[in-house]
């Protein structure tokens, strides 16, 4: 399992970008292909969003890893962007380093959008650069 730290950029595709942070747990638990992961994003807006999804590590030779996922969760949009509904599903694909210690370095893109459950839909994009640390490491093991 991994603790993922990831800084980088809210609503990239409008003139009124907010710095993002957020912090992920990704469990080692499999369930078929996929694993589960939860996660909390803030903005620099005080907009906030919970949520939880899954995810597919797809390992690109011994280093490179692509990892897509779906989460839904709940957002609140604090002073920034209004994203129509509380509820709110992301979709993300990342791609990463993986070092010898199997911690990671990559780039994410994601988009968010209430999937039409209210008539205001205009979601967004983040882009964010992420270090995913496995616990092992974290314990010192």
């Amino acid at each position: 399992d991994f603790l993922a730290f990831s800084i980088g950029g809210f609503d990239v595709n409008d003139d009124e970008t907010a710095g993002e942070a957020r912090l992920e747990y990704r469990s080692d638990i499999r369930l078929w292909l996929t694993k589960p992961f939860s996660g909390l994003m803030v903005n620099s807006d005080a907009g906030v969003y919970g949520y939880g999804g899954l995810l597919v590590d797809l390992f690109v030779g011994r280093r490179w890893v692509l990892t897509p996922s779906f989460a839904a969760g709940l957002y609140t949009d604090g002073s920034g962007k209004d994203l129509g509904s509380a509820v709110e599903f992301r979709s993300q694909v990342e791609f990463a380093y993986r070092f010898a210690s199997r911690s990671r370095i990559g780039v994410s893109l994601n988009h968010v959008s209430n999937a039409s459950l209210d008539d205001v839909n205009p979601g967004t994009e983040e882009i964010v650069i992420t270090y995913a640390v496995p616990f092992s490491v974290l314990r010192g093991r």
